[in-house]
């Protein structure tokens, strides 16, 4: 495999990772909430710290899904600047 593939595999990768977090944070969100809406922690520390890792897991999810559309930008750059570039080979064997 060579370069220009491995980034756009890489970043799907990293996007789909992102987009599953996202996903697995607002379903565990959802699933705390009682028959009132409200969400049930066993105590105070344990909703500030639940809340706070979260907040920290979101915000690492939306920077893989920003690394991730970069990633696929610069594939589609380099997959633009490599079919611009004339192959070298080619242009032997005609000689």
């Amino acid at each position: 495999m060579d370069t220009v593939t491995a980034q756009l595999v890489f970043g799907i990768i990293v996007i789909v990772v992102g987009i599953g977090l996202i996903y697995w944070i607002n379903r565990r969100k959802f699933y705390r909430r009682n028959a009132m809406g409200a969400e049930g922690f066993s105590s105070f520390e344990a909703s500030v710290f639940t809340r706070f890792i979260e907040r920290i897991g979101k915000w690492i999810a939306y920077l893989l899904i920003i690394v991730g559309a970069i990633c696929i930008w610069t594939y589609s750059q380099m997959k633009k600047d490599k079919e611009k570039q004339p192959d070298v080979k080619m242009e032997q064997s005609f000689q």
